[in-house]
């Protein structure tokens, strides 16, 4: 090998010094496999050639790992499959970007961490770090894996220890399944308790007998055998949960440690009645106290015998401010006898008198796993609020509990003879009989009798006897709202301490364990009291010392035959599982796409083994594309697609017997790229995809039908030129390339002439995909500007036209055009319309009658020849014409029916679409103006004006009728995929200066004309096929409109299909949940909306200006629902109240049957649910009362002429209290001359007959009718308030509507029975919901914990 000198005056290898040349890669990596190394990043520089197995060497090499123990994934993709580590190919042919950041992954190889490698050196390199330098780190794990307790340790001067690798440990974590840690902890503790885990392992699951998924110990048995023998990191505890009846919703639910360790062995214990394992919480966790009193004066003492599983030791006394500082001064805290004295003295059986006394605990037996709680959660009674004491509190690891037996620190005489109490579960004896009591249980507990001997015998016991040692201390960091449990755990078989984080075990030492004592070290600088105070022991489990009874785990060779054929199925699961991981590893996951010859595109997920061929894949696809018996399979290829673009990219000839794995490079998570079904006939061929090319979507334009045609696909080079391109366009379409014009649509709302015959596509702007528009004629159109061109008009046209769907509103046959139009037109009117009653029909009838008219004249259009006056340009649809809209014929087609005949008479006279009405027939509006009697225009699509002719007899309906549900999807396709928004030359968008005032625009000008008489823009509309369910009831046509036509203009566009002038009618757009919202900026355009929106037309008056749309409700205080909808109506400024009064009664009488008198009706303001001011008849709107859009107010029925006379007057809705009856009385008004209190009271006393002096009142809470429970009422609210005005805290009555409850002292609640307290409840929760009002505050409570033996818990069907 020749040497040559390197820049830096070392010799190297020529070979390397030419590598350097090439493109070099940089990969970043992550080492994922633990805390240690998560925050370190290896860095390699790799030429572009280099292999993956090579830089699966140098990885190795640089971390310090065994080749082959570790896997590589990309870093910045989710879900990626690892790279392959024996493949030989390129890092560039692997997707790695030479001079860019690479960002890789090593993470575990089948669930077990990487081998370190013997050399120490390399294992060095991997963390930079000496090991000697870093101390030890115990605490809670972040959730994400990363090492230490908090955010807040990632500095250099903190660096902890890691967590061990599980091969070092030889534990396995459990994985959170949200919010689970506390149940995580727990089991890794019983895990680890040798007692538990040999007893489990010795009962037998009976498969017969049991359902194995709801069986708890059988499930924990899994549990405990995987713990023990699985090579994974952490396993699952879904099946475990799943035993207890449990949901997905349960793990999102935080419990107690404690009440979860009591509910579970409540659980264990039902399940295992009737085996060996009956007794054997007892046996393990249970022991006894003695709970007494004794009389200080004769000696007596009652007692009775007390079982426990757990000791709950205060951490603070109740209203002291020190704590106990540890366990040993809690228990004997525990322990500490009280003395009965003064009030508190202790009735004697013996003495017959109160004596003093004293009462106390003692225990009995102490369990041989001895559970102590920590008392660490409290309520503040100062802030009523849960809370977590964080107080130091120390716990040795060898707890002696002899000095806890004997607390009688004062003996009389008598102390050892006492009598029955008389209570259950208490007992009458001397000392020696009470040994003689517990003689049987003692031989069957394992735990340690400590009154079965004399005193004198209990002290020459051995100490041994009575010290626990401690094993597991389960830590809470977080506080009383939540936070997150772990647990430190001993092993008996090595003596070592470990950390259980969930998923995460690592080694720990005495100084991790004395950081949960709590409190403040101070050694962590300044957020130690934040870290330190919220993260402490909680519950602390001991271990009798007795060489005797202390078990070991058992080993795998010493496990039960079921317990081995249980490891053998699991192990057999596994290996399972590792193979379905492995062949998910090598699935490359792509979607496919198809064009069906049926069912149109189809669009699924193509999932192949990376070995698959070509070929193979093909004939899946095919089968999952359904096309046997459609196409036959030779006649199916897949072709590399952008769908996004719908870009063809390239075919793979000659590539059938390729592994799909190399085709698509190698196996990723997603691809830049998919996959097309292609399909062809047989007599065609395929035509072959080359990487290059770029496609294009040619679309024809024949200017004398105006129509543009369906898209052709043509391949063309980036290099050709425009000459080239038109001869390829010309051979695919027929077409003459000498006098073609194509114009090439570049992106949204941009559309280029290509004129420049030598000039490229690239410099044209072609990309991947494109659309252009394509025509040849040889008409005048082409000496003209471009921009004037016909052709530019008709694309425009065609980019900005979108696709509506209108939903008509439902209408009865009636008197509708005489009420809407043919008011105004007068005498003229009557002679026509009683001619042609008879052949009148509805807008339906007449759409169906002329669809297939219009497709008929449609072909006749376009297989004549351009004549004439008929079709000419100058009346083109897109056109500038004045007064499109001839309210004439709009108003003679609402007045006056055509018969088919007319009809038909119509469509022949009018072949180009012009509306040519018989002027002799038409009626005289008062309104029409001048350029409406031109009627000259016409138009490329005669469906409007034909419809026009359609006539509706229709009677104006409510308006609020309710919304209309529309279909969610429709058959129909948009007119192009591709929509612009070129805004038109000249137009400019303006706010109309009604908005200022009123909130919506008018829809006529200050001189009364129409502002849809600007300018005319495209309009066609046709029958819509009802084929969907939601809309067979009404009638629907479909719209296809320019969408710069103004909201406006698209309105008298549609009168004559809505059968009513547009300023009767409103627009409602209608969005994907169905909500409804009204269109009112009539100046406002439609380029808001897209294809296929949908548009509800409702009948109601549209606003002028200075009017407002107001909605009224009935205020009916003593009704269940006081708030009734009854019209909407219209309010104009500077009209007042008295005048919309006389407009919105004959409403009222007309539509909802109410005939009211003017002077027993108030309007008032209307706030939410709540009334308030009372609109007084001589104020007038946006002068006195201030009024805006969709307002909302009050109409309020009075029994009496109106007393409100003036606004310095309140009116208070007041309710009478009756304890003695349980019962609210209805609502009466009081109106106060001023804000007085007394003025109040006195008009209470007056309608409610109480004296004054005894009469007490209180102002409701929440929104009207400020409803509250009979059970509340009387302790919950403020009652007999010490103000002189009602505008003060705590009442604030400053406007009418205040409701104000009130009672008489004298009377007493009524004495109910739990019974009848429990009846009413029932009662006012139920009346009080559907109200929609709470019944009381309750803040969120937990979820009980509960665990259901029979798999799952039994679910009330009426139960919410």
């Amino acid at each position: 090998m020749e040497i040559v000198p390197s820049e830096e005056n070392q010799f190297v290898p020529k070979e390397i010094q030419n590598a350097a040349e090439e493109p070099r890669v940089l990969c970043i990596i992550q080492d994922t496999t633990s805390a240690k190394t998560i925050n370190e990043r290896l860095t390699l520089n790799l030429p572009a050639s280099t292999t993956l197995s090579k830089l699966y060497e140098d990885i190795a090499h640089k971390a310090g790992y065994v080749t082959g123990t570790f896997e590589l994934a990309w870093g910045n993709i989710t879900d990626m499959a690892p790279l392959e580590q024996n493949s030989e190919m390129s890092l560039s042919s692997a997707g790695f970007q030479p001079g860019k950041k690479n960002f890789l992954q090593l993470t575990d190889k089948d669930g077990e961490q990487p081998q370190i490698a013997s050399d120490e050196s390399g294992a060095a390199d991997s963390s930079g770090l000496d090991d000697s330098s870093q101390e030890q780190f115990i605490g809670p794990l972040q959730r994400d894996g990363s090492a230490g307790g908090s955010g807040d340790y990632s500095s250099p001067l903190y660096s902890y220890s890691s967590i061990l690798s599980k091969s070092e440990t030889g534990y396995v974590g459990l994985v959170n399944q949200a919010m689970t840690c506390y149940l995580n902890s727990l089991l890794q503790t019983l895990f680890m308790t040798p007692e538990f885990r040999n007893a489990l392992y010795n009962w037998e699951f009976e498969e017969s007998e049991e359902d194995p998924v709801t069986s708890i110990p059988y499930q924990l048995q899994r549990l405990f055998v995987l713990l023990q023998t699985s090579k994974k990191r952490a396993i699952e505890t879904t099946d475990v949960t799943r035993s207890f009846g449990w949901d997905s919703s349960e793990a999102w639910q935080q419990h107690d440690v404690q009440e979860l360790c009591r509910v579970m062995f409540d659980a264990l214990e039902q399940k295992w009645k009737q085996t060996e394992q009956a007794d054997l919480i007892n046996q393990l966790y249970q022991g006894k106290l003695k709970d007494y009193v004794r009389c200080l004066e004769c000696g007596y003492e009652s007692w009775r015998i007390d079982i426990y599983l757990d000791i709950p030791l205060v951490i603070r006394p109740f209203g002291a401010s020190q704590a106990y500082g540890s366990v040993e001064e809690a228990l004997q805290a525990f322990i500490q006898p009280e003395t009965l004295d003064g009030p508190n003295q202790y009735f004697c059986e013996r003495c017959k008198k109160k004596c003093d006394a004293r009462k106390g605990l003692r225990f009995l037996h102490l369990p041989y796993l001895l559970t102590l709680q920590l008392k660490r959660f409290d309520f503040d009674y100062t802030t009523m609020h849960r809370i977590k004491l964080n107080d130091r509190m120390t716990f040795p690891e060898e707890l002696d509990m002899s000095p806890f037996i004997d607390v009688e620190d004062e003996k009389s005489p008598q102390t050892e003879s006492c009598t029955d109490s008389g209570a259950e579960n208490e007992g009458s004896c001397h000392s020696d009989q009470m040994s003689n009591d517990f003689s049987t249980d003692d031989c069957v507990d394992e735990g340690i009798c400590l009154d079965s001997t004399s005193n004198t015998e209990r002290a020459l016991k051995p100490k041994s006897l009575l010290t626990f040692e401690l094993f597991s201390v389960m830590v809470h960091s977080g506080s009383a709202a939540g936070g997150h449990y772990y647990a430190y755990i001993k092993s008996f078989s090595d003596g070592q301490w470990y950390s259980f984080n969930d998923q995460h075990v690592s080694k720990i030492t005495q100084d991790d364990i004395r950081k949960t004592y709590g409190g403040s070290s101070g050694s962590r600088g300044y957020y130690s009291s934040a870290f330190a105070s919220s993260t402490n022991g909680y519950m602390l489990i001991y271990r009798l010392k007795d060489p005797s009874r202390n078990a070991k785990v058992l080993d795998v060779e010493d496990f039960p035959e079921h317990i081995k054929s249980l490891v053998q199925k699991e192990k057999e699961s596994e290996e399972q599982e590792k193979r379905q991981r492995e062949i998910e590893r090598n699935t490359c996951k792509i979607k496919l796409f198809c064009m069906h010859p049926v069912k149109m595109m189809m669009e699924s997920k193509l999932e192949v083994h990376k070995d698959k061929t070509l070929k193979e894949a093909t004939e899946m696809s095919y089968k999952m594309m359904e096309l046997e018996g459609v196409v036959p399979l030779e006649c199916c290829r897949l072709v590399k697609y952008d769908e996004f673009h719908e870009y063809l990219e390239r075919s793979y000839e000659g590539e059938e017997d390729t592994p799909m794995g190399l085709l698509l490079g190698g196996v990723k998570s997603s691809y830049m790229f998919d996959l097309l079904l292609e399909s062809r006939r047989p007599e065609q061929v395929f035509q072959p995809y080359k990487p290059g090319e770029v496609m294009v979507k040619v679309h024809v334009v024949d200017l004398k039908t105006e129509s543009i045609a369906s898209p052709i696909s043509v391949r063309a080079y980036l290099n050709q030129s425009i000459t080239e391109f038109k001869l390829l366009i010309a051979q695919a379409t027929g077409l003459s390339a000498e006098t073609m014009r194509v114009v090439l649509e570049r992106c949204y709302n941009d559309l280029r002439l290509l004129h420049v015959p030598n000039k490229t596509l690239k410099a044209e702007g072609f990309f991947r995909s494109n659309k252009v528009f394509v025509e040849s004629s040889e008409l005048s159109d082409h000496q003209v500007p471009f921009s004037d061109s016909l052709l530019w008009k008709l694309l425009d046209r065609h980019g900005n036209t979108i696709r509506l769907f209108v939903l008509l509103p439902e209408q009865s046959p009636g008197t509708l055009a005489n009420r809407t139009v043919c008011q105004k037109v007068g005498e003229d009117c009557d002679g026509p319309f009683e001619g042609s009653k008879d052949n009148r029909k509805s807008v339906e009838a007449i759409l169906e009658e002329s669809t297939e008219k219009l497709k008929n004249l449609s072909l006749q259009q376009q297989g004549s020849s351009t004549s004439d006056s008929q079709k000419s340009s100058d009346a083109s649809d897109f056109e500038h014409i004045e007064s499109p809209i001839q309210e004439a014929d709009s108003n003679a087609s609402l007045c006056v029916a055509a018969d088919n005949r007319e009809l038909e008479n119509r469509i022949k006279a009018t072949p180009s679409g012009g509306a040519s009405y018989d002027t002799e027939n038409q009626f005289a509006c008062e309104e029409r103006s001048d350029s409406e009697v031109n009627n000259d225009r016409s138009t490329s699509s005669v469906d409007s004006d034909i419809l026009s002719s359609s006539h509706s007899s229709d009677t104006l309906c409510n308006a609020d009728s309710g919304p209309i549900q529309l279909a969610n999807g429709l058959d129909s396709h948009s007119i192009t995929s591709s929509r612009r928004s070129k805004a038109h030359e000249g137009k400019k968008e303006t706010w109309d200066t009604a908005e200022e005032d009123s909130g919506t625009d008018s829809e006529y000008d200050d001189n009364g004309k129409s502002k849809a008489e600007a300018q005319y823009l495209y309009f066609r509309a046709e029958p819509y096929a009802q084929e969907e369910a939601l809309w067979e009831t009404q009638k629907c046509v479909v719209v296809h409109v320019d969408k710069r036509i103004t909201l406006a203009a698209f309105k008298q566009r549609l009168e004559p299909y809505v059968g009513v002038m547009s300023s009767q009618f409103k627009v409602f757009r209608v969005y994907a949940n169905n909500q409804e919202f009204e269109s009112v900026r009539l100046n406002e355009t439609l380029s808001s909306f897209s294809d296929d929106n949908k548009i509800t037309i409702r009948l109601g008056r549209a606003l002028k200006k200075g009017e407002y749309r107001v909605k009224v409700y009935q205020l009916l205080a003593n009704e269940p629902e006081p708030c009734k909808f009854l019209v909407d109506t219209v309010f104009a400024k500077g009209m007042t109240v008295r005048q919309s009064k006389e407009e919105l009664l004959p409403q009222l009488k007309d539509q909802c049957k109410l005939d009211l008198c003017i002077d027993r009706v108030r309007l008032r303001k209307k706030t939410w649910k709540n009334p308030g001011t009372v609109f007084l008849d001589y104020h007038v709107y946006e002068e006195d009362i201030s009024i805006s859009s969709n307002w909302e107010v009050f109409l309020e029925v009075l029994n009496e002429p109106e007393k409100m006379k003036s606004m310095s007057q309140l009116a208070i809705l007041t309710r009478r209290w009756s304890p003695a009856t349980m019962k609210l009385g209805p609502f009466q008004e009081v109106i106060l001359e001023s804000s007085s209190a007394d003025e109040l009271k006195e008009k209470l006393s007056e309608i409610g007959g109480i004296p004054l002096e005894d009469l007490e009142f209180a102002k409701g809470r929440g929104t009207f009718p400020c409803d509250i429970s009979v059970l509340e009422i009387h302790q919950d609210l403020d009652w007999n308030p010490k103000v002189s005005t009602l505008n003060v805290w705590p009442l604030y009555i400053c406007d009418d509507g205040a409701v104000v409850f009130y009672r008489d002292s004298r009377e007493e609640p009524l004495e109910l029975s739990e019974d009848e307290r429990n009846e009413l409840l029932k009662k006012e929760s139920s009346r009080l919901l559907k109200t929609g009002h709470r019944v009381s505050y309750s803040p969120r409570k937990e979820k009980a914990l509960k665990i259901y033996l029979d798999g799952g818990p039994l679910r009330d069907p009426g139960q919410d």
